[in-house]
């Protein structure tokens, strides 16, 4: 995370506003390659996550790493079960991972 103390960060990804002189709270992640891979972006009054950003970066990771062979569920941890890509994936995520995994240490 950084400070954008001209605003010219983000004016580049079109979170700060010219009216108030104030940015929204963005949160971009970048993958190596310079691509856009996450994003979220949230009023000032609200503060991020950083665990959670931190979590994300790590899915990212694996999922390069795996070069796409893998895949991250919803709240997916390091050490936790991942998914296969495949077509017969699509809507049925369900039969093969639950959410309980996720929290389960």
């Amino acid at each position: 995370m950084l400070s954008d103390q001209d605003g010219s960060i983000g004016k580049m990804y079109g979170i700060y506003d010219d009216d108030t002189g104030v940015e929204t709270r963005g949160r971009f992640i970048i993958d190596p390659d310079g691509n856009i891979q996450g994003f979220e972006v949230l009023a000032p009054s609200v503060g991020r996550n950083v665990a959670e950003t931190l979590r994300q970066i790590q899915a990212f990771q694996l999922v390069r790493n795996s070069g796409g062979t893998e895949a991250t569920p919803s709240g997916w941890k390091p050490g936790k079960p991942t998914l296969k890509p495949e077509p017969g994936l699509v809507g049925n995520v369900w039969k093969v991972w639950k959410v309980s995994q996720a929290f389960d240490d």
